[in-house]
């Protein structure tokens, strides 16, 4: 390999879509090791100077005002999986106590067996679970390929004209971006390859084994061969890149080329069977609500309700909760099938709140999820749902799942972009979507921590925790206001959102040279960050006899 390759490989060595997805940073047993990231969204904007939620302010008003809860909220993650025996979440995870545990046996007559702590959409009766997964476009363009490969706009009927549109559009993104993926793949494992002589090098050039950054910036030389090693180190080190995280990036990347981009891995027909396109095909599934990777999941739930008080981890918002824990989400894009049945069974076995930190660019059975969506509805529950980290308007680009039916609007549904501590122009999360349309309210999401299975700890970015920070403000208003609707309680935190106005802060845009600034009320139909303190005033006042 040259060193020509490193320069390359180095231009690609961390795509957005999967810092954002995965967070940063080395897993941490102690959350307080974060420092001043630790609990940061609970901040509040005027006392702590940073635009948390205002959760210890909102607890010291209650607790002044001697208030109590009146309800428990069952609040149902959808996702990718859950350690319920996580020491900061294990005293709050639900569990179904109408069931016995292990015996084989569907006691409470629901259709699940053993369901203790809530049930997996990923796996078959036997114990085997689905891990990785396509991406919709992928099983898109496998479906569609036998019909259309090889035929051109003169071969095609004029009923089949918008199928063939699809199907020419998920092929040109596939073949594009496995392409991609797959080149930036080879130049990660060669740059991983090189890295021990990068660093011999150095080494030698210096004269010891530890070093800072400007010391390597320091290193004069007319080697040419020395010069691009002092380049890459540097840019290595800028970024705070290690050998671990480079690993890391190329797992990661496997799992793009092997699995989400791959038209010959089908894991759902070897392991599952059952025919994604009937809701009515439906026994499937286990009781492991963990799974394979519980990642994604754990941090999440930790955000809603991670016990309060009990001196470790970290503190959820909401303090008079219970987690069912739905295991939908795979790596990949999810069944719009599994995301039907979650949310049927969450509102059939007593939740109140569903978090939903997930969403693709295709719903080729929307019709499904807008049924169990309408269920939800008629059931008075309210959905929060992330934006996305496309740093995409998705006004016209939607992020499904979506708050519209054919045809109607979806109003128990709560969408939610990610904000930063900053209350300035980088106030947006630069990877966070957006809509004055169909984004309702932006929330912390950016550097939060927050639980990973083990009983670790992370720092991580994404829409996917500012809606779940949400969530867990609509929990603990609810817990104290339960009379309060559904609709009733989304309006709420979008009226009492904080620091709305005409402030001009940057558009989301990763990556981008020239900063776009538009004016935040234009990002979501608020114009403001989610806010606990104030929801939970307006909630007070709404409901005063």
């Amino acid at each position: 390999m040259t060193l020509r390759h490193i320069t390359i490989a180095l231009s690609f060595a961390f795509l957005p879509s999967i810092v954002v997805a995965n967070g940063d940073g080395d897993h941490k047993k102690n959350a307080k090791d974060y420092k001043k990231y630790h609990n940061w969204h609970h901040g509040d904007h005027k006392n702590d100077k940073m635009m948390g939620v205002s959760t210890r302010k909102a607890y010291a008003y209650i607790k002044e005002n001697n208030l109590s809860p009146k309800k428990k909220i069952i609040v149902a993650v959808i996702d990718g999986g859950i350690d319920v025996q996580h020491e900061d979440l294990k005293n709050i995870i639900w569990v179904n106590k109408d069931e016995i545990a292990g015996n084989g046996v569907d006691d409470d007559k629901n259709g699940y067996v053993d369901d203790i702590y809530g049930w997996n959409f990923l796996g078959h009766p036997d114990g085997t679970n689905v891990g990785p997964e396509n991406l919709e476009l992928t099983r898109i363009y496998r479906s569609l390929k036998p019909k259309y490969d090889g035929k051109s706009e003169e071969d095609i009927s004029t009923a089949d004209k918008e199928e063939f549109a699809l199907y020419q559009e998920v092929k040109a993104t596939y073949e594009t971006d496995r392409a991609k993926y797959s080149q930036i793949l080879t130049q990660n494992k060669q740059l991983l390859g090189v890295l021990p002589m990068i660093d011999a090098a150095i080494e030698k050039e210096l004269g010891k084994k530890e070093y800072t950054l400007a010391e390597v910036k320091a290193i004069k030389t007319e080697d040419e061969m020395l010069k691009q090693m002092v380049a890459a180190k540097t840019e290595l080190m800028t970024q705070g890149v290690t050998i671990a995280d480079l690993e890391d990036q190329i797992s990661h990347l496997k799992d793009y080329v092997d699995n989400y981009y791959n038209v010959d891995f089908e894991a759902r027909k070897k392991i599952i069977g059952d025919d994604p396109t009937d809701i009515k095909d439906n026994k499937y599934g286990n009781p492991d609500v963990k799974g394979p990777d519980a990642y994604h999941g754990t941090f999440v739930a930790g955000l809603i309700g991670a016990e309060r008080g009990n001196g470790i981890g970290i503190d959820g918002v909401a303090d008079n909760v219970e987690i069912m824990a739905l295991r939908a989400i795979p790596g990949g894009d999810e069944y719009d099938k599994d995301v039907a049945l979650a949310i049927r069974y969450a509102v059939d076995n007593g939740a109140q709140v569903i978090n939903m930190s997930f969403g693709k660019m295709y719903s080729p059975n929307k019709e499904l999820v807008d049924d169990a969506v309408k269920y939800a509805e008629s059931k008075g529950v309210l959905l929060v749902n992330a934006a996305g980290n496309d740093h995409t308007d998705v006004d016209k680009h939607p992020h499904y799942p979506i708050d519209r039916y054919n045809g109607g609007e979806v109003k128990n549904m709560l969408t939610v972009g990610a904000s930063s501590m900053d209350r300035k122009k980088e106030m947006p999360g630069e990877f966070s979507n957006y809509g004055k349309q169909h984004v309702d309210v932006f929330a912390p999401g950016v550097a939060i921590v927050s639980c990973t299975p083990e009983s670790l700890y992370h720092k991580g970015n994404g829409t996917s925790y500012a809606s779940p920070i949400t969530a867990g403000i609509a929990a603990m208003v609810w817990s104290y206001f339960p009379d309060l609707t559904a609709v009733e309680l989304k309006e709420i935190i979008m009226e009492s959102a904080v620091d709305k106005g005409k402030k001009k802060v940057y558009l989301p845009n990763r990556g981008a040279k020239d900063k776009v600034k538009i004016k935040f009320d234009e990002l979501c139909v608020s114009g403001g960050i989610a806010n606990v303190y104030t929801a939970f005033l307006l909630a007070q006042k709404k409901t005063a006899k």
